[in-house]
């Protein structure tokens, strides 16, 4: 099924994919490659890893997740991304606003087609 031509999974990770990755900075700061594993195992959230990046830059831009580099034994110094404050408050807000649309969402998905 499509909705304005592309699948309606895809237009649902889309719009959450965000705050998915606020959810994975809410219990830890993660660095990119640890990032796109969670959210790939997660239910696909991104299709890989270069997907990832523009979505970090953007939460950068928002003042939701800050970066700090961290020496590497396997290599180079990795970024690490973390939440700030606005990306908790954020995130908070989503949270709040999920819940109410996605039972209401549920209550008429349960109620079926009309007789």
């Amino acid at each position: 099924m499509t909705l304005d031509g592309a699948p309606v999974d895809a237009q649902l990770r889309k719009g959450v994919v965000e705050f998915a990755i606020l959810a994975l900075l809410s219990r830890e700061p993660m660095y990119g490659w640890q990032l796109s594993h969670e959210l790939i195992d997660s239910g696909g959230f991104i299709g890989s890893i270069g997907t990832l990046y523009p979505v970090l830059s953007r939460l950068r831009s928002k003042g939701w997740v800050s970066t700090y580099d961290e020496p590497s034994e396997a290599g180079p110094a990795r970024r690490y991304y973390r939440l700030t404050p606005a990306g908790t408050e954020s995130l908070a807000e989503f949270t709040a606003q999920w819940q109410l649309f996605s039972t209401a969402l549920t209550s008429l998905l349960e109620k079926g087609p009309r007789p």
